[in-house]
């Protein structure tokens, strides 16, 4: 077994997910697995369709940006994965899409709201969408300047990355991740259908209120609490 195959076999599957989960279109999107130990992560390789990869054509990447091992070029928001791994020590997936009705909210420039239970109880705040980067960005190391794009925003917010596990970046998508490259993919599914009954619960009533603060942390805290009680 190579040094990395087990990141590019856990990046190779978390990739296929997109396509079946009906999160991308054609090549609109790319996950990535990192090995903190090896300090890099396994990442698509760019333009590939999904039905044309296997493990060993994931290019490895260091934090830094800079391709390890790869025979192909990776994915063009490459960048942004390294500088979110950087900076963000404690996960180890990320991923990109262009589903349409999260990228919908990120075009509209508005937070998804929490008006509901499956809402709360993944994230206890409206889904952040990020402001567009200023033009200076734009024109400089875009990829690289998204990374910053998506951690100023949280920061600005006082939100964690911890807790919050999703964004949406102005005019662009959303990002996901979380401890594995499969939660990762998670989270851009739930995120998804957050986004989609959050724009059909407007259609219904314009004027919905948002969850009330006892069921947003009843339902956050029974997944996630110290004394939570989903699950096996």
């Amino acid at each position: 077994m190579g040094k990395y195959q087990h990141i590019q076999e856990e990046a190779y599957e978390a990739n296929l997910q997109l396509p079946k989960l009906g999160l991308v279109m054609f090549t609109f999107g790319n996950v990535s697995a990192a090995d903190r130990d090896l300090g890099v992560f396994a990442i698509k390789p760019s333009g590939v369709p999904y039905n044309k990869l296997n493990p060993g054509k994931m290019v490895i990447i260091d934090f830094e940006g800079e391709e390890v091992k790869g025979k192909m070029r990776p994915s063009s928001d490459t960048k942004t994965h390294a500088v979110l791994y950087k900076h963000w020590t404690k996960i180890g997936g990320i991923s990109h899409t262009h589903s349409i009705y999260a990228t919908a909210w990120a075009q509209s420039l508005r937070d998804i709201p929490i008006f509901g239970t499956t809402h709360a109880d993944h994230t206890t705040v409206d889904v952040p969408c990020a402001p567009p980067m200023d033009d200076k960005m734009v024109l400089g190391d875009y990829e690289y300047g998204t990374g910053f794009q998506i951690m100023n925003c949280l920061k600005e917010k006082n939100m964690s990355y911890e807790e919050v596990e999703m964004i949406l970046v102005g005019n662009h998508a959303p990002f996901t991740w979380g401890k594995t490259a499969e939660k990762a993919v998670y989270n851009s599914g739930v995120l998804e259908s957050i986004a989609q009954m959050a724009w059909l619960t407007e259609q219904i009533n314009p004027n919905a209120a948002r969850l009330k603060e006892s069921l947003i942390r009843k339902h956050y805290q029974r997944k996630h609490g110290p004394e939570s009680y989903y699950g096996q």
